[in-house]
């Protein structure tokens, strides 16, 4: 269920069938899966995937996972594009 890309930060996260928030949770544990093939893919923007991390992850789990990908520039795309020329 793709999300509008202008939609605004405030805006709730739709809810997703189990399959679907296990396929989003995966790629967002996923060290090469960057924020913007899961906007491609799931029409979720950066700040709803957090969202929708925090409310299905257990609280240390999110902790971790916010720690992993914090500062990681292979999870936003223009970071890591940048980075290798």
């Amino acid at each position: 269920m793709p999300v509008a890309a202008n939609a605004p930060l405030s805006m709730k996260t739709p809810k997703l069938s189990p399959e679907a928030s296990d396929a989003l949770i995966r790629m967002a544990w996923h060290d090469r899966t960057s924020f913007d093939s899961i906007r491609e893919k799931t029409g979720f923007s950066e700040a709803q995937v957090i969202q929708h991390m925090r409310r299905s992850l257990k609280p240390a789990s999110f902790r971790l996972w916010r720690k992993r990908v914090t500062g990681r520039i292979t999870k936003h795309r223009r970071l890591f594009k940048d980075r290798n020329l």
